[in-house]
């Protein structure tokens, strides 16, 4: 192959370099007047090309130095290999050759490891022969309490009889063990009674170190050498004697768990009840400080730092607490004991007066411990809280509600307040109850006070209704005999004022005093309780005002009769009596007995209507109509009602109808009489041309035509005053056969 064959990346850059020489010559020589410096540019090359080929000689003969330096090497190190497999073959063939004498050596060996155990056995019998006697003296220095000797004496049997138990395991004599173990059958016993006394230690370990802490850390100390026993045969020995690991140190946790657990948290369940709950809370609160305190300044003193006693014993209390709390929580516990508990575990825990008690700051933090009382816990409890409370406060609202009841048929006016007006005591006491409970809540949590204040809103609403309902019943006893209760105007007005209390009141039970929102739901039912009270009072009225409005419209009446008068003396009467209400509800009443008043005159003066039969008797019609609104209206605008808040001005404007001269123009002061007071009716407007008595058919047409074409919608805010009278059906026309139609 040639040359290029066989080094193809030469010839490659060889192409590259001409290349690349042509490139720079081309942009070195592109004008004439460059060619001058060719000579200069070939020497230079020329020194560049000699000094790279000097560099690429020295270069290969360092190369080609080494290369031969290491074939040298290689050529010694065969040799010596060569030599080293010669005289490794010769030393296997002396040792085939001394194969035989091996022989006898083992025969020597085996003799040799049976002498050593022989000695060894013989070393160990007197020990093996005193065990029992050794078994003796460690029971009488348990029982004389000297357990640091008796420990010492009875780790070096156990270690003598895992001494010769970890020799038969190696040897694979598996069936001698249990000779050994029944042997040292003893030492099982000893253990146990040893292992008993130090947890009855550990169990009295609070008032041992009060007193004499020398047995307390005695126990300590014994544990700890068996837990380095422990630790050292489970790290080196490929054999683990019987018992072994003991564990003592988990177990003396576990014993000071149990005896903080079981002293203090097992009460009986009597404990668990009414004032005993209290008491039970106080001497656990009293007696875990006391123990955490003995705990902090004296037993930390008595163990390892690693023990971390104090944290361990705090962690207990902790949990059995927590479970304790709970046990006590399965009880059908009353309000009081669910607030003490919720009370207890969320604020007394966490005081000063308990684990932030000063004496055990800031060794003793039960931050990281987590809640006494899971937050579904605490809020399953509160619920819990908030069922009694709403039972004990619909007890005592309903015995309240039994009393206001009986009050209302006494034989003596209710009380007055310092400027008259009729009360009672059943909003001081309805809102004094809901408020204690709510503030009593806010000692607790936020939530808590939120849902006894949703509670006493819903029941005060339901409150509510119930006294709406008694009222009623009142007013049914009080229709069928007027006499009964004697003075029954006095206590509704009197459940006037208390209504108008519960409904100022209300806002101040909020506990967020920015938010002085009374629900719209409250709202209603202290409306409809007014509206009850107010509808029982015009009622009263209404009876009183029906005798005189029976006698509307008649002759006499018209001819100059006194039932009007009559009418104001009885309203003035009732004004008088509505006088000991509070001003805005006081309002209410008169705007209500004035519209009553209205509706009734309109009612007498429609439903039986009188046709007048000439154009004097509409003039003394009009004047009656208007003699009589205005008197009503002086007596109302005296009582106190604005005139823009009457509904006489009806009154005025159908006397104008009645008044109207020409029956032509009817149409269009109907239609500003509709436009007026949009609720009347058809039958309305027509028995009003009916008692003018000089309306044409054609003209009653026209304006029934006006009013069906322009039909009215009531305004927002109106107040309805024809849409309650109801106008009589006039009688069809009866014919005879061979009669005119009358």
């Amino acid at each position: 192959a040639s040359p290029d064959e066989e080094w193809p990346e030469a010839e490659k850059a060889e192409k590259l370099a001409r290349g690349a020489a042509l490139k720079w010559a081309s942009g070195v020589f592109y004008r004439p007047e460059k060619l001058e410096g060719l000579g200069h540019y070939r020497r230079r090359e020329t020194q560049r090309n000699s000094s790279i080929q000097s560099r690429l000689k020295s270069t290969v003969q360092s190369y080609l130095e080494g290369v031969s330096a290491g074939l040298e090497q290689l050529r010694s190190a065969a040799q010596e290999v060569q030599s080293v497999c010669q005289d490794l073959g010769a030393t296997r063939w002396a040792l085939l050759d001394s194969a035989d004498h091996f022989q006898g050596l083992q025969q020597m060996r085996e003799l040799m490891e049976e002498h050593v155990q022989l000695a060894s056995v013989v070393q160990v019998l007197p020990q093996i022969f005193s065990v029992h006697e050794v078994f003796s003296h460690i029971l009488q220095l348990l029982r004389g309490q000297h357990l640091l000797e008796a420990h010492v004496e009875l780790m070096m049997v156990e270690q003598l009889r895992d001494d010769i138990l970890s020799q038969l395991h190696l040897r694979g004599l598996s069936s001698a063990q249990a000779t050994v173990l029944s042997y040292f059958s003893g030492l099982q016993e000893l253990n146990e009674s040893l292992a008993k006394q130090l947890w009855d230690i550990v169990g009295n370990s609070l008032r041992l170190v009060r007193k004499d802490p020398v047995l307390f850390v005695t126990a300590v100390r014994i544990i700890e050498r068996e837990e380095k026993i422990d630790d050292t045969l489970l790290l080196e020995a490929s054999f683990l004697p019987p018992g072994r690991p003991k564990g003592w140190r988990q177990k003396f946790y576990q014993v000071l768990q149990d005896t903080i657990t079981g002293a203090r948290f097992h009460a009986p369940r009597m404990d668990a009840e009414g004032p005993g709950l209290a008491r039970h809370l106080a001497a656990l609160q009293k007696d875990i400080v006391s123990e955490l305190c003995v705990v902090k300044d004296l037993m930390v003193q008595c163990v390892p730092a690693h023990y971390n006693i104090l944290s361990v014993c705090t962690a207990t209390y902790h949990q059995a607490l927590t479970s304790h709390l709970q046990e006590i929580l399965r009880e059908d516990l009353d309000k009081q004991g669910l607030f003490l508990l919720l009370e207890w575990a969320l604020r007394v825990y966490h005081s000063p007066e308990m684990m932030g008690h000063p004496d055990l700051l800031p060794e003793v933090d039960v931050s990281a411990l987590g809640p006494l009382m899971s937050s579904e816990l605490v809020d399953q409890t509160e619920r819990r809280y908030v069922m009694k409370v709403k039972a004990s406060v619909f007890e005592w609202m309903q015995r309240t509600l039994e009393v206001e009841f009986k009050e209302w048929f006494r034989e003596e006016e209710p009380e007055t307040d310092h400027q008259g007006f009729f009360q009672s005591a059943l909003p001081a006491i309805v809102m004094q109850m809901l408020n204690e409970n709510i503030q009593v809540a806010s000692l607790i949590t936020d939530s808590l006070q939120q849902k006894i204040y949703n509670m006493a809103l819903e029941e005060l609403e339901a409150f509510l209704g119930r006294l709406r309902e008694a009222l009623a019943q009142c007013g049914k006893e009080h229709q069928q005999d007027r006499a009964v209760p004697k003075y029954y105007i006095s206590y509704l007005l009197a459940v006037l004022n208390n209504n108008l209390a519960l409904s100022n009141s209300v806002s101040s039970l909020h506990p967020d005093t920015a938010c002085r929102e009374v629900p719209t739901s409250l709202q209603t039912a202290l409306d409809r309780m007014q509206k009850k009270a107010t509808q029982l009072l015009l009622e009263e009225l209404l009876l009183d005002l029906q005798p005189l409005c029976l006698q509307l419209p008649s002759r006499k009446w018209l001819s100059g009769s006194q039932l009007v008068g009559s009418m104001c003396e009885v309203i003035d009467k009732y004004a008088k009596d509505f006088s000991r209400v509070r001003k805005p509800v006081f309002t209410v009443l008169l705007a209500e007995s004035e519209l009553l008043v209205a509706s009734q005159y309109l009612r007498a003066l429609l439903q039986r209507k009188m046709v007048c039969k000439s154009r004097e008797e509409r003039g003394q019609l009009c004047h009656r109509l208007l003699q009589d609104a205005t008197q009503l209206r002086e007596l109302f605008c005296g009582l106190g009602l604005d005139r823009s808040q009457q509904s006489l001005e009806a009154v005025y404007a159908l006397r104008e109808l009645i008044c109207l001269k020409d029956p032509a123009l009817l149409s269009l002061e109907v239609g500003g009489f509709v436009t007026r007071y949009p609720d009347v009716s058809d039958e309305h407007i027509s028995t009003l041309l009916d008692i003018r008595g000089d309306v044409s058919k054609e003209v009653r047409h026209v304006v029934l035509e006006m009013m069906a074409q322009h039909a009215q919608v009531l305004p927002e805010g109106y107040r309805p005053i024809f849409s309650t009278i109801l106008v009589p059906v006039p009688e069809l026309p009866f014919c005879l056969r061979k009669g005119k139609c009358a």
